[in-house]
C-alpha cells in the first residue's frame, strides 16, 4: 500500500512537470499618462466561495495483543548438611604467681 501512493505520486509530479511550460513575456510600451482628477472609488468585488475541506483519513486497525508467558517451575530445595564433631576440652592451665588472667569463651560458631 505504501509504495502504490509512492508511485501514484511520483507519476503525478512528473505527468505534471511535463506539461508546464514557459511563459512568453511580451512587453508592451507604455502609454504616456495625463495627470488628471482622480475617479470614485470603484464597488468592492464580490466574495469567494469556501474551498472544499478534504476527507478525514481512515483510523487503522488496534494491533494484537501477545499471550502471557508460562510461569517457571519451583526450584528444587538442597538437603541439610551433616553437624560437625564437637571438639575436645582443653586442659586447665597453671596459675601464675599473683597475676589473674580471664578468658572470655569464644562465641559459637555460626551456621548457615
Amino acid at each position: 500500500m505504501n509504495r502504490s501512493i509512492l508511485m501514484l505520486a511520483l507519476v503525478a509530479a512528473l505527468g505534471l512537470s511535463a506539461c508546464e511550460r514557459q511563459p512568453t513575456v511580451i512587453t508592451v510600451p507604455a502609454p504616456v499618462a495625463e495627470p488628471g482628477p482622480a475617479g470614485p472609488q470603484g464597488e468592492p468585488g464580490a466574495q469567494g466561495n469556501t474551498g472544499y475541506t478534504g476527507q478525514t483519513g481512515v483510523q487503522g486497525d488496534t494491533g494484537a495483543t501477545g499471550q502471557t508467558g508460562a510461569q517457571g517451575d519451583t526450584g528444587y530445595t538442597g538437603q541439610p548438611g551433616e553437624t560437625g564433631d564437637t571438639g575436645q576440652t582443653g586442659e586447665t592451665g597453671k596459675t601464675g604467681p599473683g597475676t589473674t588472667v580471664i578468658v572470655e569463651p569464644s562465641p559459637p560458631p555460626q551456621t548457615n
